[in-house]
């Protein structure tokens, strides 16, 4: 290994950059490609409130620049969004660091289990 992939190993993932608003829309994007309406509605869902579409787009732009998401049109006035396999890594990335942080006994490995085996 070179000392640059050494270094590139220890320096933490992109998603430690991203705003808890920019890994909720990973997360969202993880489970299927979505126009920009789409992703707003649940947004709102999760968080109970209205989401500015001022707030939204410039994210997603933010999120195609940086490579995590890919944007594509379906017609002229709509745009498409979805996950990139580095976006993929990043919600990976988020997921095991914070599960490092929550599973220190075997009781939270367990209910962590269940929470995946009722998502199956």
């Amino acid at each position: 290994m070179s000392e640059a992939e050494a270094v590139n190993d220890e320096q933490p993932g992109i998603a430690r950059d991203l705003t808890a608003f920019q890994q909720n829309i990973l997360v969202i994007l993880s489970e299927e490609a979505m126009y920009g309406l789409a992703i707003k509605r649940e947004l709102e869902e999760f968080y109970g409130t209205e989401v500015n579409h001022g707030r939204l787009y410039p994210n997603l732009d933010d999120l195609v620049e940086m490579g995590l998401v890919e944007k594509s049109e379906l017609d002229k006035r709509t745009n498409q969004y979805a996950l990139t396999e580095k976006g993929r890594e990043a919600v990976l990335d988020s997921l095991e660091w914070t599960l490092s942080r929550y599973v220190t006994d075997e009781s939270r490995a367990d209910e962590i289990g269940e929470i995946v085996d009722e998502n199956l």
